[in-house]
């Protein structure tokens, strides 16, 4: 059983047992665990917002857990407390994921600075973990003053990820033949810095190659903020460099738009697009759990497989059996 001030006590005293309880509280689907989980991020909404939240993505293979645990362990020898929130993917045919980011992260996972919380995507949009916002806020909570959450890199992961961050991070490859052909326009529009990893070596001409291919992109399209001129940055994740100027940057980056008053209005902007997501994930929950709807909906459904009855004609119909008493 959960004891809300418990918890909240031992979170905002730093403890990290009550810190990963709060978080296997908040991750669980049950109606009663959801109802304490309120009142517990109620308890300790006023002990948080005071983390740097960073949005590290990129596609498989980038080195993005290197990377993660060369820039966390930096963090952690600037006298920083670094949590990292990374989100597996989760098998659509067994529902399991891997959640092997701990073993990938053997270094930063054994410093007492740093905080490795991998958490399975689910059903959730984009792969990012449906409680992946609350998480935050723990974090925040206990102590945690930079937040890195990594996406697993594929679909629409970044641009939910980049919603809830204030920094966004897109780890590139420079790719043999065509430079290019990681470029999303979506991704690239999200995107506050692009960093090429793997820089090292025989790859660094390439790198260098590719970094003004990328340049030259950003160029064409419209800047994300009046304040930031999105950089393209090299680094060696294995061999540690350039980490440290990808750090000066986005303490620049924290800088400049908090001097021009957009960093706090990002903030509240989120918290409202927060509200919304909740409130949708709410009102399908309680629609999909109406005694009414809940009677028909199979059927209605497989009408719909087979061609019976047109979705639209599916959807009103549940709607006019939610709406009855």
């Amino acid at each position: 059983m959960y004891n809300v001030d418990t918890l909240a006590q031992g979170i905002v005293e730093r403890k990290l047992r009550p810190l990963s309880k709060a978080i296997t509280l908040i991750e669980s689907r049950s109606p009663e665990h959801s109802q304490l989980a309120n009142q517990l991020m109620e308890k300790i909404l006023p002990h948080t917002g005071n983390s740097v939240r960073i949005g590290i993505s990129g596609v498989p293979g980038v080195g993005k857990s290197t990377f993660i645990e060369s820039f966390g362990k930096l963090l952690t020898s600037k006298g920083h407390k670094v949590a990292v929130l990374a989100v597996d993917p989760t098998s659509q045919i067994t529902g399991g994921s891997i959640l092997g980011d701990k073993t990938r992260m053997e270094e930063l996972a054994r410093d007492e600075n740093a905080f490795i919380r991998p958490s399975p995507a689910g059903a959730t949009l984009g792969g990012v973990a449906r409680k992946t916002r609350e998480t935050m806020l723990l974090c925040e909570a206990a102590g945690y003053d930079v937040i890195l959450v990594e996406t697993v890199g594929v679909g629409q992961s970044e641009i939910t990820v980049a919603s809830m961050v204030d920094f966004f991070m897109l780890l590139q490859l420079a790719n043999a033949g065509d430079e290019l052909q990681g470029i999303k326009k979506g991704v690239m529009e999200i995107a506050d810095a692009i960093i090429i990893n793997k820089a090292e070596g025989s790859n660094r001409m390439r790198s260098e190659v590719a970094a003004q291919q990328y340049v030259n992109a950003l160029h064409i399209l419209r800047p994300k903020s009046p304040n930031w001129q999105v950089p393209v940055m090299l680094c060696s994740a294995m061999y540690k460099e350039g980490i440290e100027e990808i750090w000066d940057m986005v303490c620049d980056y924290y800088e400049k738009l908090s001097n021009s008053g957009e960093f706090e209005s990002k903030r509240r902007k989120q918290s409202v697009d927060w509200f919304w997501t909740l409130l949708m994930d709410d009102l399908k929950e309680m629609f999909l759990t109406n005694k009414n709807v809940e009677g028909m909906f199979a059927s209605v459904r497989d009408a719909v497989e087979q061609g019976i009855m047109p979705p639209s004609a599916a959807s009103k119909r549940l709607l006019e059996l939610f709406k009855r008493h």
